[in-house]
């Protein structure tokens, strides 16, 4: 984030990453997705992008022009202008884009801004990760993959909206990290611990049973390594369920810190707007994440 005056500062950030599904233009669309996503967990807009592309020489120039149609036609929806980009020659493909938005440093979300006794309110479900994995592994459903890529594709402008008409000040977007290594991230920067329900989350409607078939990514094996000895668990939640929580997202929701008094006037107004906001626990004295 750099100021450029008591009002305004721009936000600057850039993601790609190779495909996590089959369809090209659903991966450009996903790619641009989340990486307008970390303009938005910060209460910014959006508005210019440059494309960032790494692609095989002998890849048809049909699925090269699908994904680049993919991530300008997102941007479009977001009312972003894509003014150029770079492309590289590589293996494997990657798609992104470097991202160029506003944000009032005043209304700024942060990592920091959750403070005990705020509510934490969830925009997407969770579960894209073992979704994307039992697609690589060929044993995904075909109607188990749309609902996964309809939600991923999704903007969190949408979410951003909603955050900023209600001063919420503490949030971070889920990504990579899973739900706890980013709720940890929040919660050492706030100086909080965070304690979420578990039967509150929302999930796909398929993760479950791909979490007992075991289509986790290697990422969330990563996560658990890395962020474990910060959670404590109810003993009635098993493995598989436990591993839902570290399973990395791409282009998740944004989770968000808001007071509890305004909480549910929030959650109605988003569903009555078509918006999606779930209340998944709360912010409270401490450290750490526990889940009951």
């Amino acid at each position: 984030m750099w100021r450029l005056d008591d009002q305004r500062a721009l936000v600057v950030t850039t993601d790609f990453f190779t495909p996590v599904v089959d369809d090209a233009y659903d991966y450009g669309a996903i790619a641009a997705a989340n990486s307008l996503s970390d303009v938005y967990a910060m209460g910014g807009q959006p508005f210019l992008a440059l494309n960032i592309a790494a692609l095989p020489p002998d890849l048809p120039p049909e699925i090269l022009t699908e994904i680049i149609r993919g991530g300008g036609e997102k941007a479009l929806e977001a009312g972003v202008v894509i003014v150029g980009g770079h492309t590289v020659q590589d293996k494997e493909p990657k798609f992104g884009l470097v991202a160029i938005g506003f944000v009032d440093p005043g209304r700024m979300i942060t990592k920091g801004g959750a403070r005990p006794g705020d509510r934490l309110v969830l925009t997407k479900p969770l579960g894209f990760g073992v979704v994307t994995t039992a697609l690589k592994r060929e044993v995904v459903e075909p109607q188990d993959l749309a609902e996964a890529v309809g939600w991923m594709k999704r903007l969190n402008q949408g979410a951003a909206e909603l955050a900023n008409s209600f001063d919420v000040r503490g949030g971070t977007d889920v990504t990579g990290y899973s739900l706890l290594g980013h709720g940890l991230e929040m919660a050492r920067s706030s100086r909080v611990g965070l304690r979420i329900e578990y039967d509150k989350i929302p999930f796909l409607n398929c993760a479950r049973k791909y979490a007992e078939q075991w289509t986790f990514p290697g990422g969330a094996a990563d996560n658990r390594l890395y962020f474990q000895s910060q959670v404590r668990f109810d003993a009635r939640l098993d493995e598989a369920a436990q591993m839902l929580l570290f399973d990395p997202q791409t282009s998740g929701g944004l989770l968000l810190a808001v007071s509890p008094q305004k909480r549910a006037t929030m959650i109605d107004w988003a569903w009555a707007t078509q918006r999606t906001a779930w209340e998944i626990g709360e912010v409270v004295e401490g450290n750490g994440i526990q889940v009951v």
